[in-house]
C-alpha cells in the first residue's frame, strides 16, 4: 500500500513539474524547429548546429534545476527568459551569417 501511495504522490509530482514553466517549454521547442529547419536548408554549419543545440542542452538544465524544488521562482522565469532571449538572438546570427556551410 505504502509503495501504491508513494508511486501515485510520484506521478502527481513529475506532473506539476512538466506544466511549472509551459512557455520556457514552447519556446525551446520553436527553437529546436529553427535549429534543426536551419540545418536542413544549409543556414548553418555543423559546428554552428552543435554549439547552438548545447546552449539549448543549457537552457534546459537550467529549467530542470529550477523546477526541482518544485515552485519555478520569479527571478529564475527571468533567468530562464534572459538565456532564451539570448540563445534566439545567437540563432538568428548563425543563421544569418555569411559563412561557408558544410
Amino acid at each position: 500500500m505504502k509503495a501504491w501511495y508513494l508511486a501515485v504522490l510520484m506521478f502527481g509530482s513529475s506532473m506539476a513539474f512538466a506544466d511549472a514553466t509551459p512557455v520556457v517549454d514552447q519556446r525551446q521547442d520553436n527553437q529546436d524547429a529553427r535549429i534543426e529547419q536551419g540545418s536542413r536548408s544549409g543556414e548553418l554549419t555543423h559546428a554552428e548546429r552543435g554549439r547552438l543545440e548545447a546552449q539549448q542542452d543549457h537552457i534546459e538544465r537550467m529549467e530542470h534545476r529550477a523546477k526541482f524544488d518544485g515552485d519555478v521562482t520569479a527571478r529564475e522565469r527571468v533567468r530562464l527568459n534572459r538565456a532564451e532571449n539570448r540563445a534566439s538572438r545567437n540563432i538568428a546570427r548563425q543563421k544569418h551569417d555569411r559563412q561557408d556551410r558544410d
